[in-house]
């Protein structure tokens, strides 16, 4: 049976679905472990996040791993990210990153624990728990997998939770650019180097808000560019965010989104397109974005416009 130690590993997992002629019936399943409970565990497959109750399961166990990128190449693109949503309030913890951002997104309010904290791992926790509560903050840890499955596992035992799966998906600007064809048919993109107040209150509206401090996160990159689609009347039906952060000059995609009454209608890869001119321009060759795995419709046109994933993360939050 597997163990907290394998979180963050590839298993196979084989599972009883039924009965027939008094012989029982298997399944199997093949994928990620990214959490271990007491009564199921997760995996996250090809076809989608899978939660499998403990008892329905005849044997599971750890096979050889998937080709995955160096764990240099995974602390390389998250710090990156980083950088591209730049939380107002960091600290650090040996290696780790503390971020703080009066709790706009997850990504700004939670710990990166990527390299050697300069104490156990347990000692760690405890001082992220601490910082976190000196901000008057829940504390929160973003775990890279395979990268953090060790924090993952402690985390299990101190009974923190988990959000849903974060894929980490990358691709060749140029490559994304040969899967989109030029939509003339479409009102042209606007390019800014400065967000304007009709593209703030669409991002307010998929938020559900956006304080001071977001406003600092979104401008908070020198390299950025605001693309906007806009009706006839001169209001956003589509925006997207384009940062270029790293020595390696990755293209950061964020706040894509379409109004409802715009959507279907290849406005998500008419704004992804444009800005991806832009950052050929500024000679950053590669783009990635960040999508929850349960958001298949995004991950849907991701796929088409040949984003894969390069790593995966768990947001875990503290006990309250």
């Amino acid at each position: 049976m597997l163990r907290r130690q394998d979180v963050g590993h590839r298993v196979v997992v084989r599972r009883i679905v039924g009965v027939s002629q008094d012989r029982p019936l298997f399944t199997d399943a093949l994928g990620e472990l990214v959490e271990l409970t007491e009564t199921d565990l997760t995996l996250a497959t090809p076809k989608g996040t899978l939660r499998v109750p403990l008892n329905e399961i005849h044997r599971a166990k750890r096979v050889p791993a998937a080709r995955r990128p160096p764990a240099a190449d995974v602390v390389a693109l998250e710090l990156a990210a980083n950088e591209a949503w730049p939380a107002p309030t960091q600290a650090t913890l040996g290696s780790w990153i503390l971020r703080a951002a009066d709790n706009w997104t997850g990504r700004a309010n939670s710990a990166l624990p990527i390299g050697d904290p300069d104490r156990t791992l347990e000692a760690a926790i405890d001082a992220v728990e601490q910082w976190y509560a000196a901000h008057g903050q829940r504390a929160m840890i973003n775990t890279p997998m395979p990268l953090a499955a060790p924090v993952n596992a402690a985390l299990d035992s101190r009974g923190w939770t988990a959000r849903p799966l974060t894929l980490v998906q990358t691709t060749r600007v140029t490559t994304m650019l040969e899967a989109t064809t030029a939509r003339p048919d479409l009102p042209t993109v606007e390019l800014a180097d400065t967000p304007t107040d009709a593209w703030y209150a669409m991002v307010a509206d998929h938020k559900g808000g956006l304080p001071p401090t977001g406003r600092r996160i979104i401008t908070g990159v020198r390299e950025a560019v605001f693309a906007s689609v806009l009706d006839p009347g001169g209001t956003p039906i589509a925006v997207a965010r384009g940062v270029i952060t790293g020595p390696d000059r990755w293209l950061g995609l964020s706040l894509i989104q379409t109004a409802p009454s715009a959507r279907r209608r290849g406005l998500a890869a008419h704004v992804m397109r444009a800005v991806g001119h832009w950052a050929l321009q500024q000679q950053a060759p590669r783009t990635y974005l960040q999508v929850e795995e349960r958001n298949t419709a995004a991950v849907a046109l991701y796929q088409k416009l040949t984003f894969r994933t390069h790593h995966t993360y768990l947001t875990r939050e503290a006990p309250l």
